[in-house]
């Protein structure tokens, strides 16, 4: 015998549950309404031997007012030897999920009907979009964007759909209020619309990069390099600390004998002037950039990271790249010499295997994952007493200059 918070509550769970595929459905004919709840079944023994309880349940569902629209209780007319007929309560049907929602969720439906209301819009510009799973993924940010945010994504779409290879920069858009970080905030909402409107695999080329979808121009990435050496610096003018596009990069004519890349900006803005050595800093995750670089393919290539598993994680991509680099201070040896100077790792990469490590770095990676020398253990490679740093760096271009 459910009472009205009882019923609430199971409903709640079942809009929660199959509310995105009720959004998809809207308006199609099937078998989902009404949605049926039971609300008891109980026979004489029940009302005989608690008839509090009983009068509780069935006044609670006679008070149950004003109902919504698209909600109706049924009633039943029972039967039973010793207490005569008696009207009970028997099942809630709901009509339509809207009705699901106001008896689930109370003050907060208003989300299910503004989310309605903004697919309403949507499909009457873009009628491909009718029982699409898209409007699914999209149902918060339909029920939960302000009107501005809502109408600025209308502006976008109906922009783009008319200029698809428009090559201009995003803040050039004729959108009112468009800017990166609005994109950039909304950038999965946004990738997913499209591919929607314009049928695209998600796996395609253009179908997962959101500029190239928006058929928008990129600033090229940067990458800033400092020349150790002073006869390189003489080649480019007598410019030491640089960042430039990577393809202005690329076309330096610089033969650097070695490549040092570092992954922190103040590593390699504290190095010290070396014969050949030019270093390269700060790319992170982007170290791919690397491939772009011809000078870098022939010359002796150094990874300094951080001894954690995302500096292990950005030393594979960079032999993903540069098959031949070498990593510098990123061995146990390090790590147990200075282990009261570790930090914890914030978080760690969560995927086990990483193919271009060596066995010996995969077992500092595994060693690290698995907490072997403590918890989340994390050596930034500042902080290894500059000193070694420069006997390890110097000891190593030397080896670069006599190989």
């Amino acid at each position: 015998m459910q009472l009205p918070e009882q019923a609430r509550r199971t409903l709640a769970t079942r809009f929660s549950r199959q509310h995105k595929r009720w959004f998809v459905e809207r308006g199609q004919t099937g078998a989902s309404w009404p949605l049926v709840l039971s609300l008891g079944r109980p026979v004489e023994q029940d009302l005989t031997a608690d008839p509090v309880r009983m009068g509780e349940w069935v006044r609670a569902w006679e008070g149950f007012t004003p109902l919504p629209p698209a909600v109706q209780i049924e009633w039943a007319w029972r039967q039973w030897p010793r207490l005569g007929r008696q009207r009970l309560p028997e099942r809630l049907l709901l009509m339509s999920a809207a009705g699901v929602a106001e008896m689930a969720l109370g003050a907060d439906s208003g989300r299910w009907g503004r989310a309605c209301e903004r697919a309403d819009r949507l499909l009457a510009a873009w009628p491909v979009l009718t029982g699409h799973t898209v409007l699914g993924r999209v149902f918060d940010m339909l029920a939960d964007s302000d009107d501005a945010d809502f109408d600025r994504l209308l502006a976008l779409l109906a922009w783009v759909d008319v200029n698809p290879a428009s090559g201009l920069y995003l803040r050039q858009l004729p959108v009112p209020g468009l800017d990166t970080k609005w994109v950039g905030s909304r950038s999965g909402f946004v990738a997913d619309l499209l591919r929607a409107l314009w049928q695209l695999d998600a796996g395609a080329a253009d179908g997962t990069d959101l500029s190239a979808m928006l058929g928008l121009r990129r600033a090229e990435a940067r990458v800033r390099m400092r020349l150790l050496c002073p006869l390189l610096r003489q080649q480019v003018g007598g410019l030491e600390d640089l960042e430039l596009p990577v393809l202005q990069l690329a076309a330096l004519r610089i033969a650097p004998r070695s490549v040092l890349i570092v992954e922190n900006l103040e590593t390699g803005l504290a190095l010290p002037d070396m014969p050949g050595v030019v270093v390269v800093m700060k790319l992170g995750a982007a170290v791919r950039l690397m491939a772009q670089l011809p000078w870098a393919q022939t010359a002796h290539c150094l990874y300094w990271g951080d001894i954690d598993t995302f500096g292990f994680e950005i030393l594979n991509r960079a032999r993903s790249v540069l098959p031949h680099v070498r990593s510098l201070l990123m061995d146990a040896d390090t790590l147990l010499a200075y282990r009261h100077l570790c930090v914890r790792e914030p978080a760690q990469v969560q995927v086990l295997r990483l193919p271009w490590l060596t066995p010996e770095e995969h077992a500092v990676f595994d060693g690290l994952r698995g907490d072997r020398w403590g918890e989340r253990l994390r050596l930034e490679q500042e902080r290894i007493p500059w000193q070694a740093v420069t006997d390890q760096l110097m000891g190593s271009v030397a080896a670069d200059l006599l190989a």
